[in-house]
């Protein structure tokens, strides 16, 4: 096998690594909810992962020029963006997650993509393709199919969040194409600041809402787990293995998570599924793939946002 082979075959497997370890953090999150109050529960290991990304930028000459070169509408952007992305996508996410099922959330924020093509048709420009309005139609379907007929009580407050978590991760979406679409800032920057203001808005609403969260050995154990490793480590194997992939594979090997939480919540939270769910599922995850994989005829950027593992197919 050629070098160039071998490189994109491990850069394959370490996108597969890391989509796994994305996938896991919905475990982890459930898990630690039982103990952890879910905006507190955000705040820490969104705030501890920033922590540990920041240096990784001081510590570059370039990233650290790119950091102080920032000028006053770039911070308000970015600021704009991790109130977005981080307060309002991963905090909605987090309180779905207290209240509702697994699997359920992760499909409702998998229908990203779809909201993603139509908002940026008003917003930057982009018209969806063929391909997507077929995506569009299998994903509605396949969440129908999951959701549809109620069989077991959906508890409000969970649905409540799920919509303003979808709503909010499809704007982040389109802020941070919007940022990267002109490519002067690094991924990284873009990634540690909207972070850090993210993170901090999360802290004071947990502290306004919920008060201190006081964790046992456990419960610090999940939090520094999802900030260090499935944060900070995957977010930067992630983007290394886009130096490698193409969008496209990207856009699979993402839409993989759908599956994988599924599965994962099946074994480790006892959250059994019905044949129609899993056709649903499935059906939800082609329809989002096909609309990520149109985007390319939609001229959509290929530089994927911030975030990471919250928006499976995002």
């Amino acid at each position: 096998m050629s070098r160039g082979g071998a490189s994109h075959r491990r850069a394959v497997l370490q996108a597969l690594f890391v989509t796994f370890l994305w996938s896991t953090s919905w475990v982890l999150i459930k898990i630690g909810l039982r103990e952890i109050p879910a905006l507190g529960f955000a705040g820490l290991r969104y705030g501890l992962a920033f922590l540990m990304l920041l240096p990784v930028v001081l510590r570059r000459p370039d990233l650290r020029a790119a950091l102080a070169g920032l000028e006053r509408a770039d911070w308000l952007r970015l600021g704009a963006l991790g109130l977005v992305f981080y307060l309002a996508t991963q905090g909605a996410q987090f309180v779905a997650l207290a209240h509702l099922p697994a699997v359920a959330v992760s499909l409702a924020l998998s229908l990203t993509p779809a909201v993603v093509a139509f908002g940026g048709v008003p917003l930057l420009g982009e018209r969806p393709a063929g391909t997507q309005w077929l995506g569009l139609a299998l994903a509605l379907g396949g969440a129908a199919l999951y959701f549809l007929p109620v069989t077991v009580p959906l508890h409000p407050i969970g649905l409540a969040a799920a919509g303003v978590g979808l709503l909010a991760n499809a704007g982040g979406t389109l802020l941070g194409r919007g940022v990267n679409r002109e490519r002067r800032l690094h991924p990284l920057v873009v990634t540690v600041v909207s972070m850090g203001v993210g993170a901090a808005g999360l802290v004071l609403a947990g502290l306004a809402t919920e008060g201190a969260p006081r964790l046992g050995p456990a419960g610090w154990l999940i939090v520094l787990w999802l900030a260090a490793v499935n944060t900070a480590f995957a977010f930067t194997l992630w983007n290394r293995t886009l130096e490698r992939l193409s969008a496209t594979e990207s856009s699979v090997l993402n839409n993989t998570m759908l599956v994988q939480i599924a599965v994962l919540a099946w074994l480790f939270l006892g959250e059994s599924l019905a044949a129609r769910q899993v056709a649903g599922i499935l059906l939800a995850g082609v329809g989002a793939l096909l609309v990520q994989l149109g985007s390319g005829r939609a001229k959509i950027p290929d530089r994927e946002p911030p975030g990471g593992d919250e928006a499976p197919g995002s």
